[in-house]
C-alpha cells in the first residue's frame, strides 16, 4: 500500500486587493481570501529508480487549488534538494498552472544525481511547492521528505580534446563559447566531434588551451604539435582523429528529419539532431503536424531510414513514419537502428528576430540538458535579425516569457528582448528562481 504525505495548510498572502471598477457612481472591491489553503501529496514515501524502469513514472505530486475568493492564474513550481541544504542549491521544477507533476524514473534519476546524490544508495531528499500569484505575491509549503535511491547511467565520453578557430562558435577563444569537443569511440585512440563550422581556420587543443595544440602542416591528414592552421569550408562535419598515430578526417555529416509533418515539408532545411554524449545517440526537438517523416543524412536520400512495420526499428529505405501532430523530443539510436518519439512541453522562440516572426511554427527549439543539469535547456546555431523576441511554450502564449530590463532574467509575460542580427548559442535555465537566459554570439 502506497503511503500518503500530506504538506500543512499554506498561510498565503496576507494583503488586499483593491481593484476599482468604474461604472458611474459604482465601486466594487476584492479581497483575497486569507485563509486559502492548499495541499501537497506525494504518492510513495520512498523511490528506488533503475535502468529497468528509466521510462516509468515513478513518483506523483497532487495539490489542490487554492480558493484566494477570486478566479486566479496561479503558476507553481516544484523545488527539490537534498535534506540538510536547506534548499540553498535546488533543482526548480516548472509546473506551470497544473495542480500534479509525474516524474519518471529517468526524469527524478537525472535530477538526484545533478544535486549530487549518491548511486545505489538511500538518499534523503526533500521538497516544497512554491505557489505564485506575481513575482512580489509567493509562498512556500512546508517540506516533505522522501527516501530516493537513483543509479548512474550516465555515460562519460568526454575527452580533453577540442576544435578551436576562427571557423568554430567560439573563434579562437572565447570563455562564454567553448572548443568544439571531442567523444571517445568504442575504437582504441580514436575520438570524434561533430562540428558545424564556417569558413575560416581551426587547430586541435587540449583542455580549451594552447599549451598543447596540433594543426597539420601540408594538410596531409597528419597532425603536427604546433602545426599550421587547417582551412575549412564551411558545413556541418564529423571529424575524427586518432590521437596515437595523429591522423585525422573530415567528412560531412548530419542527421536530419524531413517530411510533411515537419515545418518545412520533403524539402530542406531538414530538422537537425544533436549528438548526445550522455546516451551515445542524437535527439532533436520538433513539432508535428499530422502526417509522415523519415530520418535521412546530409539532407539528401543517399543514406535514409524509414519504419517498414511501425515497429520502432529502421530500416534502409523503409516506410514513412506516421505521426500524430504534437510536440515532441526524438531519439535517433544509430548503434541498434531504432528511433523514439516522446510527446513533451518544448521551449522556442517567437518574434520578428526569428524567422517566421510573431506567428506560428516557431522553428528555433529548444533542447534539454541529457546529463545531469537538470533545468537546463540548450539552442545552438540558431540566427537571429534585428528586432525582438520572446520564449514560449509549445508555440501558444498561454505561457511566455520575456526580460524585463534587459538583464538577462527571464519574466513570465515579461518584456520583448531585443536581439541584434549574428549567430547565437542560447541557454535558458529553469534551475533558479527566477529563471535566466543567456545569449552568446559566435565569435
Amino acid at each position: 500500500m502506497k503511503a500518503i504525505n500530506k504538506l500543512s495548510y499554506l498561510k498565503l498572502f496576507s494583503f488586499v486587493i483593491a481593484l476599482s471598477l468604474f461604472s458611474c457612481d459604482d465601486e466594487e472591491l476584492v479581497q483575497i481570501n486569507e485563509n486559502a489553503s492548499t495541499s501537497l501529496t506525494l504518492s510513495t514515501e520512498s523511490v528506488v529508480m533503475s535502468e529497468e524502469n528509466a521510462g516509468e513514472d515513478i513518483l506523483s505530486l497532487t495539490w489542490t487549488e487554492p480558493n484566494f475568493g477570486f478566479q486566479s492564474a496561479t503558476d507553481y513550481s516544484l523545488e527539490v534538494d537534498l535534506v540538510g541544504n536547506d534548499f540553498s542549491n535546488a533543482k526548480v521544477v516548472a509546473v506551470g498552472r497544473d495542480t500534479s507533476k509525474v516524474f519518471t524514473s529517468e526524469e527524478l534519476n537525472s535530477i538526484l544525481l545533478n544535486l549530487g546524490a549518491t548511486p545505489m544508495e538511500i538518499n534523503q531528499v526533500e521538497m516544497r511547492l512554491l505557489v505564485s500569484l506575481s513575482d512580489a505575491q509567493r509562498s512556500y509549503t512546508e517540506s516533505v521528505n522522501i527516501d530516493a535511491t537513483p543509479f548512474s547511467s550516465i555515460l562519460d565520453l568526454s575527452t580533453n580534446l577540442g576544435i578551436v578557430g576562427s571557423a568554430t562558435p567560439g573563434g579562437w577563444g572565447s570563455e562564454d563559447i567553448l572548443d568544439v569537443p571531442f567523444y571517445s569511440t568504442s575504437e582504441n585512440n580514436v575520438v570524434v566531434a561533430y562540428a558545424t563550422l564556417r569558413d575560416g581556420e581551426m587547430k586541435f587543443r587540449e583542455n580549451n588551451d594552447w599549451a598543447v595544440n596540433y594543426g597539420d602542416d601540408g594538410n596531409d591528414g597528419t597532425l603536427e604539435q604546433d602545426g599550421a592552421n587547417i582551412p575549412v569550408t564551411a558545413g556541418t562535419y564529423k571529424v575524427t582523429v586518432n590521437t596515437e598515430t595523429l591522423e585525422w578526417s573530415l567528412q560531412e555529416y548530419s542527421w536530419g528529419i524531413v517530411g510533411g509533418a515537419t515545418v518545412y515539408g520533403w524539402d530542406t532545411p531538414d530538422v537537425k539532431f544533436e549528438y548526445n554524449p550522455y546516451q551515445d545517440n542524437w535527439k532533436a526537438a520538433a513539432t508535428f503536424t499530422d502526417g509522415e517523416i523519415k530520418f535521412r543524412q546530409n539532407e539528401e536520400w543517399n543514406v535514409e531510414y524509414g519504419d517498414t512495420g511501425s515497429d520502432g526499428t529502421l530500416e534502409q529505405g523503409g516506410d514513412n513514419i506516421a505521426v500524430e501532430a504534437g510536440h515532441y523530443i526524438i531519439t535517433l539510436d544509430l548503434n541498434n537502428l531504432t528511433y523514439e518519439l516522446e510527446q513533451t512541453g518544448l521551449w522556442g522562440l517567437v518574434g520578428d528576430a526569428t524567422t517566421f516572426g510573431w506567428d506560428a511554427p516557431d522553428p528555433d527549439k529548444f533542447l534539454p540538458d541529457f546529463g545531469i543539469n537538470e533545468g537546463m535547456f540548450y539552442l545552438n546555431g540558431v540566427e537571429l535579425s534585428a528586432g525582438e523576441l520572446k520564449v514560449r511554450q509549445n508555440e501558444e502564449w498561454g505561457v511566455n516569457y520575456g526580460d524585463d530590463g534587459n538583464d538577462g532574467t527571464l519574466e513570465l509575460n515579461g518584456a520583448n528582448i531585443p536581439s541584434t542580427p549574428g549567430i547565437y548559442n542560447v541557454e535558458m535555465n529553469f534551475a533558479v528562481n527566477p529563471p535566466t537566459i543567456d545569449f552568446y554570439a559566435w565569435q
